[in-house]
């Protein structure tokens, strides 16, 4: 038998059977207001928000959709802050872009971040000139509704063919 043909069916038979790895969707929510700010003191701020995000634990991609309104200064920044309980403060963790109202974004965290988050030890802060340390705060909690498990290739078997092909072609031909 042709060891081409023989290599491109091996190589077939790998991708059409690859393995997906189990990605696990997992949602969030966090309700925003002043009495939550400085570390659960309160700002007297009547502003409120919403926001509403989530964690691919396989990608470790953090989404997130984010409104606010009735803030008494002009946003001048947003965080996700960690890792914090309700009545402390942290240090930055992730940006927020807050070009327009509502805003929405993602970042690829780090496994000690999704350690924090999934725990329930993240906040986001919404900083505004008249409270620079932040107007409003909000704890981020894992939402009610479930999780989603997604399917993903498993990259071994995509790049496995490859690695044949490679290793067949470059074999001495006597």
């Amino acid at each position: 038998m042709n060891i081409k043909l023989l290599t491109s069916f091996i190589a077939l038979v790998a991708f059409t059977i690859s393995l997906p790895t189990q990605a696990t969707i997992i949602n969030f929510t966090s309700s925003i207001d002043g009495a939550q700010a400085n570390a659960g003191a309160g700002t007297g701020s009547l502003g409120t928000g919403i926001a509403s995000m989530l964690y691919d634990d396989v990608s470790n991609e953090f989404s997130w959709d984010l409104s606010w309104s009735g803030l008494t200064g002009i946003v001048t920044t947003a965080h996700f802050h960690g890792a914090a309980l309700f009545n402390q403060n942290a240090g930055v963790q992730v940006a927020i872009s807050i070009g327009s109202n509502p805003t929405s974004g993602s970042a690829i965290i780090s496994a000690a971040q999704a350690t924090d988050l999934l725990a329930d030890l993240w906040y986001i802060n919404i900083h505004s000139d008249f409270k620079p340390g932040g107007e409003i705060r909000g704890q981020v909690a894992r939402a009610s509704e479930p999780s989603v498990n997604v399917s993903e290739p498993n990259v071994l078997f995509l790049v496995l063919p490859l690695m044949m092909g490679i290793f067949y072609s470059r074999r001495k031909r006597t």
